[in-house]
């Protein structure tokens, strides 16, 4: 953690949003065709089973429709507008995350490590950028998921016909169409981040090492039970979130929402407590290991970078001496070593 005073070099910022680019872009291709399933499960619910299948195939009887009517393309609708929000939602977030730690840990002192308060405040101030700046996009990828299995829609070409068409048909309020419920699940980054922080310290104080050196196996256990926690927490927004975004391109009005409590009203009535944790499974199947890919694929491709390229080194400014004068930089760097 830098030390109050400190500022974060625009080499580190690069650093932070290229690995945390990098890592989210291998993660979201990896179980891409799950979160095609767990959005359209969302969206449409549970697809209808033969009477003779096993309760726990729904996934793969799903894996299989998708095949079979949209062929390998289906399985992978909404990577390309996921991998274009990836790089700027990640920029954006990291950028935004490190400035208000480096924030918060000058309020406090500069001292030890930050408070889960604060960390809860950083990741949910970070959660808030990222969600105003990169809604259009999640708009499109839950679109081009779920429109193979509407009939009645013409479909989108790609990224910049969806983002056309929504302002033309809807205006500039389909881009931010879930806006609402997506920054209620600034919740998500708030119990995620601080628990991933935490975790991390507590594994590095228990080796007496600093978390900078946690091995790949440490950074996934922290990573996956960070994730768990927060999903489980904060899934019904994305149910919400989901259905709020996808419905501007059905013409059914039945199935129209006016907004975010009305959803939540005929979700409830017509689904129960159920209908918010539609697709939670699937989900979980897809967060867990992505998140284990994400952060530990940033922890390592960030600590290469370092390793190839590290950030100039930051001068602190002259510290005072007893009598009055300063201490020169060698001075200093010689009374540290003997402290140490």
């Amino acid at each position: 953690m830098a030390a109050a005073g400190d500022r974060r070099s625009v080499k580190e910022i690069v650093y932070d949003a290229s690995a945390g680019a990098a890592a989210g872009a291998i993660a979201a291709t990896f179980v891409c065709p799950l979160d095609v399933i767990k959005t359209r499960f969302q969206v449409h619910g549970l697809p209808e089973m033969h009477p003779s299948g096993r309760k726990g195939s729904v996934i793969l009887v799903s894996l299989q429709n998708i095949f079979r009517n949209e062929g390998l393309k289906g399985l992978y609708r909404g990577l390309t507008p996921t991998l274009a929000a990836l790089l700027p939602n990640w920029a954006v977030y990291f950028t935004v995350y490190g400035h208000l730690k480096e924030l918060l840990h000058s309020y406090e002192g500069g001292k030890g490590q930050l408070t889960i308060a604060s960390n809860m405040i950083a990741a949910a101030g970070a959660g808030a950028a990222t969600a105003i700046a990169t809604n259009p996009l999640w708009v499109v990828k839950t679109r081009l998921q779920t429109q193979g299995m509407r009939q009645d829609v013409v479909p989108y070409k790609n990224i910049f016909s969806a983002l056309r068409r929504i302002v033309h048909e809807e205006g500039f309020r389909g881009w931010y169409s879930g806006l609402l419920p997506s920054l209620a699940g600034i919740s998500h980054v708030a119990i995620q981040f601080p628990a991933y922080e935490r975790i991390k310290f507590y594994l590095a104080k228990r080796d007496n090492k600093s978390s900078n050196e946690l091995s790949p196996w440490e950074v996934a256990v922290a990573s996956s039970f960070s994730k768990v926690v927060a999903s489980i927490s904060t899934y019904p927004h994305e149910v919400v979130r989901s259905r709020l975004q996808e419905q501007g391109q059905v013409r059914n009005s039945e199935l129209q929402y006016t907004g975010v409590i009305d959803c939540i009203k005929k979700v409830f009535q017509k689904e129960g407590i159920p209908g918010f944790y539609r697709g939670c499974g699937t989900n979980l199947l897809r967060t867990t290991p992505s998140a284990v890919i994400t952060f530990t694929s940033y922890e390592m491709i960030h600590r290469f970078l370092l390793h190839v390229s590290p950030p100039e080194e930051k001068h602190p400014e002259p510290h005072p001496k007893p009598d009055g004068g300063i201490i020169s930089q060698k001075e200093r760097q010689a009374l540290e070593t003997t402290i140490l």
